[in-house]
């Protein structure tokens, strides 16, 4: 049992309680992950205990070597195949209450202790660290080296801000950042001389141009962090800026299948890879980098909310964009 001190809410949230995202059993609490305070824990719970500051990551796996069942408690999602199946319906039965609560009760596997967290001086910003951490596990699939360029596809969005912020931490030395809000983009740029904003405009081709001249050259790696878009044009031209031999990761929510060259990909060495959600590895490795300093996460900004006005949380979630979000403290 976790007492939660703040919960990212996602913009797109109001869409999930309305069922346009996908089945959800009911009734249930809504909530994909937190940080909390432990304020009790079962006998054969190890990993953290009373008092301890944790992130709770929400993906739950049934621990299958092969082909492991996984679920999002509290939301939408489950992985593999991204289709409900037996096992994933009986997960969310059993685990079923996410963390828009005062308290939450929690598998033991989706908890992992935030050590020094206690003295953070914001600890609502700290809900943010979910969405790094999705963002986190997709740049380290891309193999990006310290100096070597990276594009962020959906770079206004809440993911793809996160994800910028990564490139940057992580030593990128340019970091195309394209997007559509001509705001964001301008913002994001304010934030190092290595962001290059590029303001996309739907066309494959054009935009496939402007990221490789933004890049100066060919692409490293392209991580698409875009969310419900209308077609995939913009997802295959961060593909087309990829240069030979270089590394495109999807963690984002494009809807659309996409038409891979076989060719293409094949002569130039290509790889294309998906991520989803994160490892607590990778979670850690996060909060390390905003302990530290290497992630700001002044630079985001957070709105608060609490419980009594659910409506209007949803309504001012959704209003938000790029490097802002929704924390709810309870």
């Amino acid at each position: 049992m976790i007492d939660v001190l703040a919960a990212y809410v996602p913009a797109y949230t109001d869409a999930v309680a309305r069922g346009e995202r996908g089945p959800v059993p009911t009734p249930l609490v809504l909530g994909p992950g937190c940080v909390g305070r432990v304020v009790s824990v079962a006998d054969d719970v190890f990993n953290v205990e009373p008092g301890d500051v944790v992130l709770d990551l929400a993906l739950l796996n049934s621990g299958a070597e092969t082909d492991p069942a996984e679920i999002l408690i509290g939301w939408t999602g489950v992985g593999g195949r991204g289709a409900t199946t037996g096992e994933t319906a009986a997960m969310r039965k059993i685990w079923r209450d996410g963390t828009f609560a005062e308290r939450a009760l929690c598998p033991k596997e989706t908890l992992m202790k935030l050590p020094g967290a206690e003295s953070y001086p914001r600890p609502e910003r700290l809900a943010f660290l979910g969405w790094l951490a999705v963002a986190g596990e997709g740049m380290k699939a891309t193999g990006l080296q310290p100096g070597g360029t990276a594009a962020i596809i959906g770079a206004t969005g809440q993911l793809g801000s996160a994800a910028t912020l990564i490139a940057l931490a992580s030593g990128a030395g340019r970091v195309v950042a394209a997007g559509r809000d001509a705001e964001v983009l301008k913002r994001l740029g304010e934030w190092d001389s290595r962001v290059i904003p590029v303001a996309m405009t739907g066309s494959r081709s054009g935009d496939a141009a402007a990221i490789a001249e933004a890049a100066a050259g060919g692409v490293d790696v392209v991580l698409d962090a875009l969310g419900a878009v209308p077609d995939a044009a913009p997802t295959m031209a961060g593909y087309d800026s990829l240069r030979s031999g270089g590394t495109m990761v999807l963690i984002g929510g494009v809807r659309q299948d996409l038409a891979v060259p076989y060719g293409d990909l094949m002569r130039r060495r290509r790889t294309l890879r998906g991520s989803w959600m994160s490892s607590p590895a990778t979670a850690l490795a996060m909060w390390r980098m905003v302990q530290s300093g290497v992630i700001d996460l002044a630079v985001i900004d957070v709105h608060t909310v609490g419980l009594d006005d659910p409506d209007g949380a949803l309504e001012l979630a959704a209003a938000m964009n790029g490097p802002a979000f929704v924390a709810l403290v309870p």
